[in-house]
This record gives structure tokens, C-alpha cells and sequence, in this order.
């Protein structure tokens, strides 16, 4: 969740600076930040569905791949195309919920109730501590590189979900221990 925090809040910092630096007006970067707003939010009753018939891992790890994807699609896209920045921005705020819900039931089955309030506090703190790091880091990326490399090493980052994923099913399939010979 903190991973898809941190890709989704750099890569939406900067958009909006990247297209006004291309001749894009307020409207047009209002209008694609409202296209990511709603790909963050709308989708999240299908994000919960998904990872009702799917398993959390495996939309975890989807979230990973349209991160990248948006990544991607950011990174090249035309500098006067606003309609590409919207798909761009799209699929990252679509990642960002197949995250966020996936993440949050990993949580929620992997913590006893005894202290899950406790932890989901503590991973929300995470979660926004990485969504400051990210708006921090988009800037100095920008800065020292261009938009290009921000979008791109962003999704490439979101990969660091997969093998988490590929570790977390593999202790799943772990028989318990059984009793002393």
C-alpha cells in the first residue's frame, strides 16, 4: 500500500507541472487530475470484487503491472497530448486502487482482531509518510532528470510489489508443522 502510495502521488504531483510546462492550460491539467481522481475512487466496489474472486495477492500484483503500465503510457506521452496524460493518469489511479484495496485486505486477514485497529493505524501512517516521500522525491526526480524518468522509474519501481507477492504466496503454501516425533 505505502509502495502504490508513493508511485501514485509522484507521478500525479508532477503531471500537472509536466503539461503546464508544454503549453497546457489549468483546464487541461484540471481536467486530467480529475480523470485521476475518479479512476482512484470510482473503481473501488470492482477493486473489492476483484479481490474477492481473485485472491489479494494476485490484484496486489496487478496493481503493480497498471502501475507500470501508467508509467509507461506517462512517459511517452506526447507533449501536447492531454488525452494521453488522462489515459496515463487513469491507469495510475486504477493501480493505485487495486492497491489500496488489496493491501488493505492482506491486512486485515493477516492481523488478529486483537490488534488490527492498532495496525491499520500504523500502516495508515506508513501509507502517508510514503505519499510525502513521493511528492518530495517527483520534484528532485523533474529536477535532476525530466517527467520521462519520474513516470517510468515510478512504474518500474511499483514491480518491487511483485515479488513481495511471489514470497507471501509461497508461505501461504507452507504446510503447518506437525506434531513431535
Amino acid at each position: 500500500m505505502a509502495l502504490t502510495q508513493l508511485v501514485m502521488v509522484a507521478i500525479m504531483t508532477m503531471t500537472p507541472v509536466h503539461m503546464h510546462g508544454h503549453g497546457h492550460s489549468a483546464a487541461a491539467s484540471g481536467l486530467v487530475i480529475a480523470i485521476h481522481i475518479g479512476a482512484m475512487y470510482l473503481p473501488a466496489p470492482l477493486s473489492g470484487w476483484l479481490v474477492d474472486r481473485y485472491d489479494q495477492l494476485m490484484i496486489a500484483a496487478a496493481s503493480a503491472l497498471v502501475l507500470l503500465a501508467a508509467g509507461i503510457v506517462g512517459a511517452n506521452a506526447p507533449d501536447g497530448s492531454a488525452a494521453v496524460f488522462a489515459v496515463a493518469l487513469a491507469l495510475l489511479g486504477v493501480g493505485w486502487s487495486l492497491g489500496l484495496v488489496s493491501g488493505t485486505a492482506i491486512v486485515t486477514d493477516a492481523v488478529p482482531l486483537a490488534t488490527r485497529a492498532r495496525t491499520q493505524g500504523l500502516v495508515d501512517v506508513s501509507v502517508s509518510i510514503a505519499g510525502a516521500m513521493g511528492g518530495t522525491a517527483s520534484g528532485i526526480v523533474v529536477t535532476a532528470a525530466d517527467y520521462s524518468v519520474l513516470a517510468v522509474g515510478g512504474g518500474i519501481l511499483a514491480l518491487a510489489i511483485v515479488p513481495t507477492v511471489v514470497v507471501a504466496a509461497r508461505s501461504r503454501r507452507v504446510p503447518p508443522p506437525g506434531p513431535l516425533p
